[in-house]
């Protein structure tokens, strides 16, 4: 097959007819079953277009004014079982692009197209980085120093024009993207230092990600850097990253409520900066707050009663001070895994409640199989960090289980000893829904699995005791009582079970309605409960608009915060510098 060629006649194809403003014609360019993945570039959003009609229907509304042009190819086409496979650059009226297909017989199967950069507005690096100083005898200079003063004064002398709520990864790397295109943005975390949300976790917590999967956005990991990064650690670097990228954040600032005012097109938001109240005015307000909200703790009778200590695993501080004593885990996923390991490692006795099945992989496999295009070999390969990024967009979520499903078989395989030895003393397992593994349960649900880093061992060899498909009816005084009418005695109970949406911190900020209009975040869907939509195939009201005018969310493990990070900053500067940004698929 002449790959290149194919390739050079699909985008030549496709860029004629946009260029005619012909969306009909333009989606007979794909094939029955297809998909495109838009990055803002033509929809000021986030969305996957499922079938000729949504596609039709885009272009309709945008391929006019997006004024897409220059289609080039980026390297060299390959052949592969999903056809041609090619990436592109491109331009729009307003900025310039790279995105990816997959092309079988002269049709479209898989397209994506990612906005890169605002034209006029490009991030100063490399050959146009800034000089740092001005030459020469200058009276009145003002230093680097005098500057970030100057910039210390942010909200103060001057308004932020976004207000981002949460110093973790999410938070730090937005901020960063901003800064580095001139968008005034404000970052507010309750803690006392950056990184501290990773310091305050129970004392033996590890990255489950390696390294390669984890860099932040400008300033990646150096090569000596361990492959799991302990939390402390990870605590530390984000401390670095905020004082290196000359973020202006406020620590220490819990906010109190926040409220939009439409007819300024403005948030007041009162903050508490260390007993200080202080009231700021964003244009936009992003709660950069994890992809979890409130943790959620069960209400079980007999709580009242239960004379041992109770709380949930965001409140765990290790498994110290725990030798010899009955321990009890509600829940069977990372967190569970990961506590009931520490306090065993410290001498106690440890129960895992199990109550649904679990999907287990180990940390190995995963990273062999799962994890491919973020490792050494894929450095040498030439796939560093970004281009890894858009080759896992380039799949759109409907067509991940075709994908996911061949690896899972290849795991269950691989590990069959492994999940046998767990089946024999009753642990539940699940491989997703579809069999799909954790590449569809994490968008999906958030929650639900375990990757593997030693305590499943322990549970297989019955030094944790497993209580599997069980409830618990309530607590006495001195024990978890399960619904079978088995009695644990306890003097320590961990509620390992999970977090509400992100729009929890909305309803507890700004107002239940608001909240309520929004409707849920993370798991697949176009934003509301109440109006599922067509465009289905991204996450919910993660990094783009929102049904809320002004409000954004922005969040998920490291690697999606970086990446994502990129999207939501473009989006933010283009309504900075007052560019049109009609949204195509806004939920309403």
């Amino acid at each position: 097959m002449d790959a290149r060629g194919e390739a050079s006649r699909w985008l030549s194809a496709f860029s004629e007819l946009l260029s005619r403003d012909d969306p009909a014609r333009a989606a007979e360019l794909f094939l029955d079953e297809c998909y495109w993945r838009d990055f803002v570039a033509f929809t000021w959003n986030i969305a996957t277009l499922e079938g000729r009609a949504a596609i039709a229907a885009m272009l309709a509304s945008r391929g006019r004014d997006t004024r897409a042009s220059a289609w080039t190819l980026d390297g060299e086409p390959r052949t592969s079982d999903a056809g041609v496979e090619f990436w592109f650059t491109f331009e729009t009226k307003v900025g310039r692009g790279r995105g990816h297909a997959r092309v079988r017989d002269g049709r479209c199967w898989t397209l994506l197209t990612t906005l890169r950069e605002l034209k006029g507005y490009e991030e100063k690096s490399g050959e146009t980085r800034s000089l740092g100083t001005t030459h020469g005898a200058v009276r009145d200079r003002a230093t680097w120093a005098d500057q970030r003063a100057a910039d210390a004064r942010l909200g103060y002398d001057r308004q932020p024009y976004v207000l981002i709520v949460g110093g973790g990864q999410g938070g730090l790397g937005l901020g960063a993207r901003l800064k580095q295109i001139g968008v005034p943005a404000l970052i507010v975390d309750r803690h006392p230092r950056a990184g501290d949300a990773w310091r305050n976790r129970y004392r033996s917590l590890c990255l489950h990600d390696p390294v390669w999967f984890d860099h932040m956005p400008y300033l990646p990991f150096p090569d000596h850097w361990p492959v799991f990064t302990p939390k402390d650690k990870i605590g530390d670097w984000l401390e670095a990253y905020a004082s290196i990228m000359e973020l202006d954040l406020w620590t220490g600032t819990t906010c109190r409520k926040a409220a939009y005012d439409a007819a300024r097109g403005e948030w007041t938001v009162e903050v508490d900066r260390a007993g200080e109240l202080v009231t700021l005015r964003p244009t936009h307000l992003v709660l950069a707050t994890g992809m979890s909200g409130k943790p959620q703790v069960p209400h079980f009778p007999g709580q009242d009663l239960f004379r041992g200590i109770q709380h949930h695993s965001s409140a765990h501080s290790g498994g110290e001070g725990y030798a010899g004593k009955r321990c009890v885990i509600v829940g069977a996923n990372n967190s569970a895994h990961d506590i009931a390991a520490g306090l065993w490692e410290h001498g106690a006795e440890v129960t895992m409640i199990q109550r649904s099945p679990t999907l287990v992989v180990r940390s190995e496999t995963v990273q062999r199989l799962g994890w491919s295009l973020y490792s050494e070999a894929a450095l040498r390969a030439g796939i560093d960090v970004d281009k890894a990024d858009l080759t896992v967009a380039s799949t759109p979520f409907a067509v991940l289980p075709q994908f996911l499903k061949p690896v899972v078989e290849r795991m269950k395989r691989d590990d069959a000893a492994f999940y046998d030895a767990l089946r024999a003393v009753g642990f539940q397992l699940t491989f997703g829904e579809d069999e799909t593994g954790l590449g569809l349960m994490y968008p999906r649900r958030g929650s639900g699995y375990y990757i593997d880093v030693g305590a499943s061992e322990l549970i297989a060899t019955r030094q944790i005791a497993l209580r599997s498909g069980v409830g618990v009816a309530g607590l006495s005084e001195d024990a978890v009582l399960l619904d079978d009418g088995t009695r644990l005695p306890a003097d320590l109970v961990v509620y390992a079970t999970g977090y509400g949406s992100m729009t929890g911190w909305a309803a507890e900020l700004i107002s239940p309605e608001v909240a309520d209009r929004v409707g849920p975040c993370w798991g697949m869907g176009s934003g509301t409960a109440r109006d599922p939509g067509p465009w289905v195939g991204e996450l919910r009201n993660m990094w783009k608009p929102t049904a809320q005018e002004g409000l954004w969310f922005h969040g998920g493990n490291l690697a999606q915060s970086r990446h994502y990070s990129r999207y939501l900053a473009i989006q933010l500067k283009a309504r900075f510098e007052g560019l049109p940004t009609p949204v195509f698929g806004v939920p309403s």
